[in-house]
């Protein structure tokens, strides 16, 4: 047999362990900057995924990618802002994201096509990608992270693959994070999920006819995302404590709780159910590190926070954006790599948790629409150089465009490695 399948090398600047959108994103702007990529997936695309409504944060790194139009082409469903049930008396409320945004828009779609037309951008971009390729271990030389073994479906031996860094973005799977790192769980935001689909659904009226709708009740939430025509994605989310631990029992939950909404009950009434049910438990986490000797977390492996939001694929895709620039620059001047990913993992850090701190805060359904306003301009604008409304809307889009994750910037190191090396030259 091949040493490795057909037509593919061995050798490779950058692996990327999971071809989902932080990974895809990676690896093709990676590409896009002249840089050899694997990106290995254990699945074939296209496959199902949850989390199927965007944010604006998520146009930036597509912008990159240079897939914007094609979303539009592709007929996804554009979002151009939420409906809410939430707070004090539950009174509804809508946000746009004209207000506050340099983004109009974001979209609604179905994952499985999203995530199809992102890798094979990567691909175009001159990424080699496997799929149906399970990622066995790393390959370690002397405590460095140096590349992968894997399996191909139908194959009966492994193949190895080596690089100058792996990147680990495998989503909750967590490959590498899972082997050299610990998990922190955000306690407040220990959720359950269910989740089915419906057709032949009443939509929101006039100007929110393409919003997500966010329903609050008193033991927890709903989302209603429309995908296409009169086809829905529905949750309820709520506490695994109070949720019980048979996944069994949520479907019926799930239809208690929709009895008790107002908007969702009525969009709901000349629907028929058009999927399985789906659950997903304790989800908000943080790696106890995102980085080590030859390796890196970008996405989900890394973090990942409550889907209140909808800021999952964003923060992986911006954080993807910002890792593909980063290493880019690491492979010019591999003696900058430590220090330039603690500066990555320290912003992303910082960046996924004003996320989840809003997210935590905004749990709290006893206050009125002005107290959440007033949250935002307190986390992104405390000189008060916007509207609280304006503000609102940025940190839900995810795009604080001030914060060290958007605008991370090598020069310094790469000037004091530069320095380092002239010194040393003269000596």
């Amino acid at each position: 047999m091949r040493p490795n399948p057909y037509g593919v090398p061995e050798e490779y600047d950058v692996i990327v362990i999971g071809g989902g959108p932080a990974g895809a994103t990676t690896g093709g702007l990676l590409a896009k900057r002249g840089h050899r990529v694997l990106v290995l997936d254990r699945e074939r695309f296209p496959r199902y995924h949850v989390g199927e409504s965007l944010i604006p944060a998520f146009m930036r790194p597509m912008e990159e990618m240079g897939i914007t139009q094609r979303m539009d082409e592709r007929g996804f469903e554009r979002k151009n802002g939420g409906t809410l049930v939430w707070g004090n008396e539950q009174v509804p409320w809508n946000f746009s994201f004209v207000e506050g945004t340099a983004y109009t828009h974001a979209f609604h779609t179905r994952r499985a096509d999203m995530d199809s037309l992102i890798l094979d951008r990567a691909r175009e971009l001159g990424v080699f990608i496997i799929e149906d390729a399970t990622v066995k271990e790393p390959i370690e030389e002397d405590g460095r992270v140096t590349g992968v073994r894997y399996t191909l479906r139908g194959a009966d031996r492994p193949y190895e693959a080596r690089a100058k860094l792996v990147v680990d973005a495998s989503g909750q799977s967590r490959l590498l994070s899972r082997r050299y790192a610990d998990v922190t769980w955000h306690e407040e935001l220990r959720n359950v999920a269910v989740w089915t689909y419906f057709d032949n659904c009443e939509r929101l009226a006039g100007d929110e006819y393409t919003n997500i709708l966010i329903e609050g009740l008193d033991d927890g939430w709903f989302w209603a995302i429309p995908l296409d025509k009169g086809t829905i994605s529905v949750g309820y989310v709520t506490r695994s404590s109070l949720a019980g631990q048979s996944d069994e029992k949520l479907p019926d939950l799930f239809m208690t709780e929709m009895e008790k909404s107002t908007k969702l009950k009525k969009m709901l009434t000349p629907a028929n159910q058009a999927a399985g049910w789906r659950s997903a438990r304790d989800w908000s986490y943080t790696s106890t590190q995102f980085h080590g000797n030859g390796w890196v977390c970008v996405g989900d492996s890394a973090a990942f926070v409550d889907p209140l939001f909808s800021t999952g694929v964003a923060l992986a895709t911006l954080a993807g954006s910002t890792l593909a620039k980063i290493v880019d620059e690491i492979l010019k001047h591999p003696q900058i790599e430590a220090a330039a990913l603690d500066r990555y993992a320290t912003a992303y850090r910082g960046f996924f948790d004003e996320i989840r701190m809003f997210v935590e805060r905004f749990y709290d359904r006893t206050k009125y629409k002005e107290f959440y306003y007033s949250l935002a301009s307190e986390m992104v604008d405390p000189d008060h150089e916007r509207t609280p409304n304006a503000n609102f809307v940025q940190l839900i889009s995810g795009l604080s465009g001030k914060h060290p994750m958007l605008n991370l910037h090598m020069e310094d190191l790469i000037a004091g490695a530069e320095a380092g090396q002239e010194t040393a030259a003269s000596a």
